[in-house]
């Protein structure tokens, strides 16, 4: 089993944006990368009375990114993901740093 840090957020903020909740409700959203951790695998998240199971959780680094990843953030490739980040955390001059490390939270909805 691995060892994760202490939770950062709990579940309940790792989506939190409308557009990102109705991306993951349409099934176009299938992960989220944060600077801590949210969740630990086997947790649920519930969205608009839909429940989704945390699948996996790991770290990586945005220099790491791939189209394909950034695809399961909702995003059409790479460059839109970078964008979207870099304007939404433009308050903070927060720079697009290759070598910095997320933890990824990949989920999947839990059909009943």
């Amino acid at each position: 089993m691995n060892e994760y840090p202490k939770k950062t957020c709990s579940i309940e903020r790792l989506v939190t944006i409308p557009a990102d909740i109705q991306k993951v409700l349409d099934g176009k959203k299938t992960a989220t990368r944060r600077n801590g951790v949210y969740a630990y695998p086997g947790e649920i998240m519930e969205l608009d009375g839909k429940t989704f199971v945390i699948d996996a959780l790991y770290r990586q680094t945005l220099g790491e990114l791939t189209d394909e990843q950034a695809q399961q953030e909702g995003y059409t490739n790479l460059d839109a993901y970078k964008e979207t980040i870099t304007s939404m955390h433009a308050h903070a001059k927060m720079p697009w740093l290759p070598e910095m490390k997320v933890w990824v939270h990949e989920y999947s909805p839990v059909d009943k």
